[in-house]
């Protein structure tokens, strides 16, 4: 029969916390189990109670089926039943049952039961509020706290009171049963992080979602969603396109110029080590009288070292500065890749992406993503990777240089700290995605008002576009606050963490001196080395958020990467192969908005050399038949044709550099005259631009100008009247010398006078070339071979001006509208005239004749 003889094995005292180069088995087993319990029942208690009032209970259609879920929960329910199976077994095997042992496991099986509570509540009750990833800070805390109780035995290696000898059947069950504590809590805690048994998104959104019936639409649901992401969904997609720009291919010296940092970051790791232990011998030495030659040297070494490493953990020593100045190249390189293949992705979207596009959030997207992809990569290899490789070097040091105590007091620390870290950056995430969302707003209200000024100035609304920019700044301030406010949270709780590891080291290194166990340069260097440790581990924090946020700041911009092209080249895209210029269109169908077609069974041809007009009501296709042969966008049925060449089989640089448009609303560079010109043909002389212009009839206007063809144009090219700017736009498209010229209602902006000129222009411009005309009136296209009418995305009717008028159908109907309109012009004009002459013959008025009398 088992008796309890004592509390302790061998009549020991509870007191005693180190026996043996080992912690206490006694100690231990009673200390671990109360914190455990004292969590799990007080914290856990609130958690219910909240839970119960604030909660609601979740419909199971909510509730995910996950095979994760259940491993949980066996786990959970393996590790209660192991606690009083240990008791039993300890009680049949062994002569004496040590009260801790009883309490251990009476304590532990308590404690379990109540996290598995805690696990079943969380799934069936839910928060209203947005929940952030994983489980609840009681619970994820109390797995950390376990799994980091079971990596406390490490520090009992070569004590004889633990298992580790495998002596016997008792120390060989012990080991086993820790083994299996410790896989279980370690799997516990990290499956808990991505916590599978929970919905991945707010439960009230998935009540909305379903009462909505909106699965797959509903941008703005949509959008909620992916702000309460955690910034790490996708690491691998991220990191997949983040490789390219971490490793120069094809550069050797920049990859050369990366190794030698990467081997100047190693240098400063072992620097890291061998300066508090120069110093601490520096002080040892005076304390003992060693002689001057000795000293002088060891402080020539130490000072030595310090130059390298610089004020503190290397933060501006000669050898970061060095790696640091070397890098530039480096960065320079990340930098122009990103930014030249985003711009040369943006350029490849369709005119659809672009024209949905808000100028204001792109540029703040680019902007944003990639400086935020040098941050990422700077404080990856030179901040995390460093810091990591600092605190295992330290860890190990004061382990093996002073004793467990000191490794353990970092270990805690070091696990505390990055526990409450995650969980709290992760929970305050949404608040810097949300802190975004509202700047990009209040840059896109105040680009689209300063664009549009013209408009504000018409209806007197520069009132009311300062107050809209002024409510997007406080609606920016108010999510500023909140991300600056839960910062301050987070950097006053790593303080605490810090501070309390600080103190509980520095006193027991300071009692260890006082013994006559440690040196005071050992004391020196504990202080040293510590806070040199602690320096880049409070500065973890600050990395881990700069990397999320860098995370999060590149989110839009890695969207942008992912926006597809819908008009791409086929894989064996060769070049097209003009021959005459002949333009078919057979049997097109297209839609820009699926139900809502567009154009349908449109076919015409147009011969080489031939003028053929596109007229009808605004909305009837004409503008889309344009896009659609400059190849903006592809068909949805039919086929498209030039020269019998397929338009959709040949690379679209090849089919636009034979096509040459002069749009409705030309829109000029922020550049000279000459420059817009001669963009038309880039390797074009000067002589070439003015030789456009003269064809185009404005290089006299031009030479009027002060500067000349240096004359700055403005933004959109407002400084130039409407004719000018067209102007411009057929000199451009003269210097291009395309083969098929596309007229997109190149005049229906301009007065009659301006309109005739131009057209005389344009006739130079179209002579001997095919052509497609848009027009919008009629009288600018009666010499054209042939016109077609389309109405309702259909050809209605086709021929020549004569032939359509002798039909009498839509054509003779916007013919006979058009002449009323200009006959009632005329009319008002001669009216207007008349009144005013009339004016003029008036005798003086009464009041003047009063003044005679």
């Amino acid at each position: 029969m088992v008796f309890m003889q004592s509390y302790c094995e061998g009549n020991a005292s509870i007191s005693h916390t180190w026996v043996d180069e080992g912690i206490s088995p006694c100690f231990y087993f009673t200390l671990v189990p109360t914190i455990l319990l004292t969590i799990a029942f007080f914290l856990g208690t609130i958690h219910c109670i909240f839970y119960q009032k604030y909660g609601t209970p979740m419909e199971p259609k909510f509730i995910p089926r996950s095979r994760l879920y259940g491993f949980q929960q066996v786990v959970s329910v393996l590790l209660l039943v192991q606690f009083p199976g240990g008791i039993v077994w300890r009680a049949a095997s062994a002569a004496e049952l040590p009260g801790y042992v009883v309490l251990y496991g009476c304590f532990s099986a308590l404690a379990w039961a109540w996290a598995i509570a805690l696990l079943r509540v969380e799934r069936r009750r839910a928060l209203l509020m947005d929940r952030t990833r994983g489980h609840s800070t009681v619970l994820l805390l109390f797995w950390a706290l376990a799994f980091s109780a079971e990596n406390l035995a490490f520090v009992s290696w070569y004590s004889p009171h633990w298992w580790w000898g495998l002596e016997n059947n008792q120390q060989q069950v012990q080991f086993g049963l820790w083994l299996m504590r410790y896989i279980s809590t370690g799997l516990l805690f990290f499956i808990g992080l991505k916590a599978p048994g929970l919905p991945r998104r707010p439960y009230m959104l998935l009540i909305n979602e379903d009462e909505r019936d909106v699965e797959n639409s509903g941008q703005s649901l949509l959008g909620r969603t992916e702000e309460n992401q955690s910034t790490w969904q996708g690491f691998r997609t991220k990191v997949r396109l983040l490789v390219p720009y971490m490793w120069p291919r094809g550069n050797l010296f920049l990859q050369l110029l990366v190794l030698f940092c990467l081997g100047l970051l190693g240098i400063e790791r072992a620097i890291n080590v061998f300066v508090p232990i120069y110093y601490k011998n520096i002080v040892n030495e005076l304390t003992d009288g060693t002689h001057w030659h000795t000293l002088s040297i060891t402080v020539c070494v130490y000072v030595l070292l310090k130059f390298m490493q610089g004020g503190g953990a290397g933060a501006s020593g000669f050898v970061s500065n060095m790696r640091s100045f070397l890098w530039i190249r480096v960065q320079q390189y990340t930098n122009r890749v990103v930014q030249v293949r985003l711009f040369g992705h943006l350029h490849s979207l369709s005119l659809r992406w672009h024209l949905g596009r808000r100028t204001g959030d792109v540029l703040r997207s680019i902007d944003r993503g990639t400086s935020s992809i040098n941050s990422l990569l700077s404080y990856i290899v030179f901040s995390i990777f460093p810091t990591i490789a600092d605190i295992v070097i330290s860890i190990i040091y004061f382990v093996t240089n002073f004793n467990a105590w000191f490794g353990l007091i970092v270990f805690i620390c070091m696990t505390l700290y990055l526990t409450v870290t995650i969980i709290i950056t992760e929970w305050r995430t949404k608040y810097r995605r949300d802190m975004n969302q509202q700047d990009n707003n209040a840059k896109s209200k105040a680009v689209d008002s300063l664009l549009n000024f013209e408009t504000v100035k018409y209806y007197n609304a520069e009132n009311y576009e300062v107050s809209r920019f002024e409510e997007a700044i406080l609606k920016y301030q108010v999510s500023e606050w909140k991300t600056q406010a839960s910062l301050a949270l987070l950097n006053q709780t790593q303080n605490l963490i810090i501070g309390s590891g600080l103190l509980a080291g520095s006193l027991l290194c300071a009692y260890f001196v006082t013994e006559g166990k440690f040196q005071v340069g050992d004391f020196v260097l504990f202080g040293t080395y510590i806070i040199q440790l602690y320096t880049p581990l409070n500065w973890f924090g600050t990395y881990y958020r700069m990397i999320q946020n860098s995370f999060i700041d590149m989110e839009s911009m890695f969207k942008l990467f992912e926006e597809e092209e819908e008009v791409k080249d086929e894989v064996n895209a060769g070049n097209i192969l003009y021959k005459l210029g002949k333009v078919e269109f057979e049997n097109v169908y297209f839609s820009y908005t699926n139900g809502k077609e567009i154009l349908k069974d449109v076919s015409f041809t147009v011969l080489p050399g031939q003028t053929v007009a596109l007229v009808g009501p605004s909305g009837s296709g004409k503008s889309t038949i344009i896009r659609l042969l400059f190849r903006f966008y592809n068909v949805q049925g039919g086929c498209i044709r030039i020269d019998g060449q397929d338009i959709s089989k040949v690379k679209q640089t090849s089919l636009r550099a034979h096509i040459g448009v002069v749009p409705q609303d030309t829109v000029l560079f922020n550049d000279t005259i000459r420059e817009n010109i001669r963009y038309g043909r880039i390797a074009a002389s000067d002589q070439e631009v003015e030789e456009a212009a003269i064809a185009a009839d404005i290089h006299d206007k031009i030479m009027a100008f002060p500067d000349g063809y240096d004359t700055q144009v403005g933004e959109r090219g407002l400084k130039l009247s409407g004719g000018e700017k067209q102007r411009v736009a057929i000199a451009r498209t003269i210097l291009k010398a395309p083969q098929i010229v596309l007229l997109d209602e190149a005049t229906s902006a301009l007065d009659t006078q301006t309109e005739r000129n131009i057209q005389a222009s344009l006739n130079k411009v179209c002579a001997n070339r095919t052509t497609v005309v848009v027009a919008h009136r009629l009288s600018t296209i009666i010499g054209a071979d042939q016109i077609l009418v389309i109405s309702d995305g259909r050809i209605a009717e086709r021929g020549g001006h004569d032939e359509l008028l002798l039909k009498g159908g839509l054509y003779a109907d916007m013919w006979m509208k058009q002449q009323q309109a200009q006959d009632s012009d005329s009319s008002s004009s001669e009216t207007e005239a008349k009144d005013r002459k009339s004016e003029k013959l008036q005798p003086p008025s009464t009041s003047s004749g009063h003044h005679g009398h």
